[in-house]
């Protein structure tokens, strides 16, 4: 139950950064960032809802229509369709971890169907290490919000 409090925890510090930004700062991409801001929350909940899908495979990912948006290697300049709405984003963000808890719990210790890899050296066999990944990947789009916060708050 410890990697769904952090799941939590991760969440609430994510909305914390998300406080202070501004509505005309989701969209702006300054010199040196890969992205926006808009495009990291919605990569965090489309981050959750992919590898819940790949960890359960019966599970059906709310709100399927963002992850072309949204999945490692994109990027806004590359959309062709109207991204989510700063609101809808916060909305989807805010019941996700309650959803995803419910959806969870009881099966952190079942092992995948397939071992999932990152990369050369980290593998993950259980549905418990999926989401301690995703609770650190949460943790480092948070902090990039937290930057693009400040480099686009003169903007």
């Amino acid at each position: 139950m410890a990697t769904l409090g952090q799941m939590k925890f991760a969440r609430v510090y994510t909305q914390g950064r998300l406080q202070s930004v501004k509505d005309a700062q989701w969209d702006i991409q300054p010199e040196g960032f890969n992205n926006t801001i808009r495009w990291n929350v919605g990569h965090i909940f489309v981050s959750l809802e992919s590898f819940v899908k790949k960890s359960i495979p019966t599970y059906e990912p709310v709100h399927p229509e963002w992850i072309p948006l949204f999945k490692g290697g994109t990027k806004p300049e590359d959309w062709n369709v109207e991204p989510p709405t700063n609101e809808e984003l916060l909305a989807a963000l805010a019941e996700q971890p309650k959803r995803v808890e419910e959806i969870l719990s009881g099966k952190l210790d079942q092992p995948l169907e397939e071992v999932m890899s990152l990369g050369p050296v980290h593998q993950m066999a259980t549905i418990d290490a999926v989401i301690q990944f995703l609770n650190w990947h949460e943790g480092i789009h948070a902090g990039i919000i937290y930057s693009l916060n400040k480099a686009t708050a003169g903007e």
